[in-house]
This record gives C-alpha cells, structure tokens and sequence, in this order.
C-alpha cells in the first residue's frame, strides 16, 4: 500500500490536495482514456507522422460511405503523402438508378474508383452482397485476413448506431478484427449524415481547403443521387467546424484502447 504526502512532507493530504487529485483522476475518466495515456502528444511525436509514411484504411459499408463521412479527412492524408485504402464491405450491387437493366456492380464499381481517384486513395472490396451483409464466424475470420493483408497504421470504421444494416455489420466486422490484430492501429469511429445515431466524435479534422475534392468524390456516386444527401452532409461538416474553430470540418471518436491521435 502506498503512503499518501502531503506538499510539507506529512502523512496524509489535506481537503485542497485531495480535491486537487481527484480533480484530474476525473478529467481523465471524463475522456475515456487512462491516466496513463492523459498528456499532449509531443511536438517530436508530432513531427514524426508528419514525415513517415502511414497506411490509412478507411472502411464503409457501400461505395460512397467513407467519402461521405471522411472524404475531408481522406484527402488531407494522401496530400501528406500517405497511402489511403478505401475498404468497402460490397460494391453497392443492389442499386444503380430506376434501370433495372444496369449490371450495378460495373456501376458502382467504376463510380469507387472514380471516387478514389478523386481523393488519391485506392478501392478495395471485401465481397460482401449489398444489403445481405453476413456477420458469422466464417466471415468474421475472412475480414481478418484482409485486414491483417494490408497492414494498417490507421483503421476507421463506421459508427456501430446506424440506421442501415450494412453498415453495423460492417463496424462489428473492424472492430473484431482490429482486437485480433493486437490493437496495433490506431482506431476511430466517423458517422455519416443521414444514417447515424447518437454520434458524438471528440476529435475534429479541418476539412476547409478540401472540402472541394471531398465534394466531387461524393458527386462521383452519380448513380447514389449525391444532390439529394450532400447538401445534408455539408451541414454537419459546418457545424462540426463550429465545434472545433473550423469552417468545415469532421469529426472522429477514438476508441478508448487505441494508441494516440494520428488524425492530419
């Protein structure tokens, strides 16, 4: 057991020190994280992914998800000189327009990497049926092996409260393979505007130079209708921008097990 001190070298801590600890034992909690890891990044730390080239994958359920909530950020990465993947669960196969007629999966298949272009990034699909997504044994080992195949210093996944299926299949899918890789990436959750619930990120990237390219990256989605859903997306980039001093910006959660911030 250890013996408490107080400032004049006495056993025990008078009201104000123990107000004081408790103070910022309860500031740590507050943000999710353990005391141990409650201090700023160091300007070398800082210095440090600036300059080394970092693997970033960026999941989502369908073609268009992570541009929609993380186009900003996505871009901010690859101007750095980073290597982005965008790892859609499936390929958007069950809808393309009123056409029945269209082959969906050429449709949004070319409209990704379009998209992925746009933003510098590389598309990579994990086989998944639109809207029929599978969370098993079977397919939780499959996604494994395709996340552990590219490495990443960087995984970002779709918030698990969301309205579509697809989508919290997807987030199950990450984060499960994220634990058995070690936890060796750094890990963040991002929302998208019309689908997500009960979202509140805590960290923020300033999308207000990018924003342009995270638009047409979006807009690539033609067959996704963007002019219907950007406009709502615009609204959350500003008023993300208003919570963290930003004309437009985007917001991430962290998990509480993962290592530091990385975000540009």
């Amino acid at each position: 057991m250890r013996i408490l001190r107080g400032r004049d070298g006495k056993l025990g801590l008078t009201r104000r020190e123990i107000v004081m600890r408790a103070s910022k034992v309860l500031s740590v909690f507050a943000l999710g994280m353990p005391a141990t890891c409650a201090r700023p990044k160091s300007q070398s730390a800082s210095r440090k992914w600036d300059v080394q080239k970092l693997k970033v994958i960026v999941t989502g359920g369908h073609p268009g998800d992570p541009e929609c909530g993380c186009g900003g950020t996505i871009a901010r990465y690859t101007d750095l000189g980073h290597d982005v993947v965008l790892l859609y669960l499936n390929s958007g196969q069950a809808y393309c327009g009123q056409d029945k007629s269209k082959d969906c999966d050429a449709v949004r298949t070319a409209e990704a990497e379009k998209a992925c272009a746009i933003l510098k990034a590389r598309p990579v699909f994990a086989g998944q049926y639109d809207g029929r997504a599978v969370v098993d044994n079977a397919h939780y080992e499959e996604f494994c092996r395709l996340f552990d195949s590219e490495k990443p210093d960087i995984v970002m996944a779709q918030w698990p409260i969301d309205r579509h299926r697809d989508h919290c299949a997807l987030s199950s899918l990450v984060l499960n393979a994220w634990l058995q890789s070690g936890q060796k990436s750094a890990f963040y959750y991002y929302g998208i505007a019309e689908d997500t619930m009960m979202f509140a990120p805590a960290e923020f990237v300033d999308i207000s130079a990018v924003e342009p390219r995270k638009r047409a990256a979006c807009y690539a989605h033609a067959s996704q209708q963007p002019e219907r859903w950007y406009p709502l997306e615009e609204q959350v980039t500003r008023f993300r921008g208003t919570e963290s001093g930003y004309a437009q910006a985007e917001g991430f959660l962290r998990h509480w097990q993962s290592r530091g911030s990385v975000l540009p």
